[in-house]
């Protein structure tokens, strides 16, 4: 560790291990995809929640995670108006211009499975809650014994 700065290297082994997770659990073996995916399903989340369930959310976050949340973030657009499950999708797949995702709807929600495994189960179900319904359905309802805040 350098020496001082503990906690940024901290906060960089966490992200690693977010994306290697993610990496892992979607069998891509292509880390650089899995943190594109992953930042663009922090930015679609952060457009889709109001002001205060975005700022909770992003509390919870590693660091430098919260970092790549609040990039470029306009908090006077958000929410978005058009808040459906197929305008979440295509906001996803912009990040994958010229890589598009084959099943989205799967990688997403792979995202949120990772996410409800690592902040807790209170602020899983008030994210979740602040989703429209259809874009809920992309995300699986957190069980008690996972988001324990790891």
């Amino acid at each position: 560790m350098s020496a001082g700065l503990e906690s940024l290297d901290h906060t960089v082994q966490l992200t690693h291990i977010w994306i290697n997770e993610l990496d892992e659990k979607l069998g891509w073996n292509n880390k650089p995809r899995s943190y594109r995916l992953l930042r663009a399903v922090l930015h679609a989340l952060r457009d889709w929640l109001q002001v205060s369930e975005a700022a909770d959310f992003a509390a919870q976050l590693p660091v430098l995670l919260r970092g790549v949340f609040y990039e470029q973030w306009r908090p006077g657009t958000a929410p978005v108006r058009k808040r459906s499950k197929a305008a979440f999708l295509a906001r996803v797949q912009e990040a994958f211009k010229g890589d598009p995702l084959i099943l989205s709807a799967r990688e997403i929600t792979a995202v949120f499975e990772l996410i409800s495994s690592k902040i807790t189960t209170g602020e899983v179900e008030d994210v979740r809650n602040g989703l429209p319904e259809d874009v809920r359905e992309l995300w699986p309802k957190p069980r008690a014994e996972v988001g324990a805040g790891r």
